[in-house]
């Protein structure tokens, strides 16, 4: 299943691909065709798009590769890089936009053959729309950073030239070229925000930070399979890379209970998150066995080393599963009792 995932994955940003270098002809002619400062800021901006999908389909190449001795972790962090990596062209193609767009201010030329170039951008709109949204679906579904950056691309690619056609239309009705130049500078204002937001994803994959989607999702798969044994669960760490999910955590057993009971109560613990997860799944738990205080939340009934009498249930959430302490300090316990 993973081998047929990520075959999908590469016939996917292959196409997107081969589509962003066709197109990116299409929008060059468009703008031979026109002279539109605006049309040209959009096949610039598409030559990011061959740039970024090229890069994108070697790294959904390299994250399906098997963890090696060099990468223990496997090689999905490789995608948090290539949305990074086209986050920083989008950007850079931004400013030489927006400079563009101003010079074009400052030193207007004419335009012309405003409706056969609008007829080429919007055969690119309508390409780029299926594929991006092919590629978003896909990303998701798979938990590919990379597949979803470039769809988001394709997406805002697609946003960008409505908006380019509208300020053509504007022109055509009303004369006044500057609309093409104005229309071009808060393109290249857009492309910098989304820009922007793909650099600082992923940044944040690559820091390591919480994915806190991937740790609701985590933490709801626990809740609704928790057992009555699972004592505690605390030091919670969920970390994605690419498709390939990472959970290590320290759960609270019986203390009395065998080695081999133990492996059991673990081994069952793995599978359930396993399932619940379409990719690779890697999870390491520290078995921790339980102490007189846990009996304040422990639902064993009729355990034979109880000291404390059973006060409530704790109800597991991200904030209190990540901390790494059990559930109730010693102040807490006390607090209990008190009540």
């Amino acid at each position: 299943m993973q081998i047929n995932q990520n075959k999908r994955k590469q016939r996917l940003i292959l196409l997107s691909f081969v589509a962003s270098v066709l197109l990116t002809g299409l929008k060059f002619y468009a703008y031979f065709l026109t002279s539109s400062n605006a049309i040209l800021s959009d096949a610039l901006e598409s030559i990011i798009n061959v740039i970024a999908s090229g890069f994108a389909f070697y790294s959904i190449y390299l994250s399906s590769q098997p963890k090696d001795r060099n990468h223990p972790y496997g090689h999905g962090k490789i995608e948090f890089f290539s949305a990074g990596f086209e986050g920083a062209l989008i950007v850079i193609a931004s400013f030489f936009i927006i400079f563009e767009a101003v010079r074009r201010m400052m030193d207007p030329a004419p335009i012309e053959n405003l409706a056969q170039g609008t007829l080429f951008i919007l055969i690119t709109i309508l390409i780029n729309t299926f594929i991006g949204y092919k590629l978003l679906e896909e990303g998701r579904k798979s938990n590919s950073l990379a597949l979803t950056a470039d769809g988001k691309h394709l997406l805002s690619d697609s946003i960008s030239s409505v908006m380019l056609i509208i300020s053509v239309g504007l022109i055509m009705l009303t004369g006044f070229q500057w609309i093409d130049s104005v229309a071009s500078l808060f393109f290249g204002i857009f492309l910098i925000f989304n820009g922007g937001q793909l650099v600082r994803k992923s940044v944040a994959g690559l820091m390591d930070a919480t994915d806190e989607v991937v740790l609701e999702k985590v933490v709801t798969t626990l809740n609704e399979n928790k057992q009555t044994h699972w004592v505690d669960l605390h030091n919670l760490r969920v970390q994605q890379y690419g498709s390939d999910l990472h959970i290590d955590c320290h759960l609270t057993l019986p203390y009395y209970w065998e080695l081999l009971k133990v492996h059991e109560a673990i081994h069952f613990f793995e599978d359930i998150l396993k399932a619940s997860h379409n990719g690779e799944t890697e999870i390491f738990v520290h078995a921790d066995p339980c102490l007189p205080q846990c009996c304040h939340f422990c639902r064993i009934n009729n355990c034979p080393v109880r000291q404390h009498t059973f006060v409530k249930d704790i109800e597991w959430d991200p904030a209190n599963l990540v901390k790494n302490q059990k559930l109730f300090t010693e102040e807490e316990i006390a607090q209990k009792n008190n009540v």
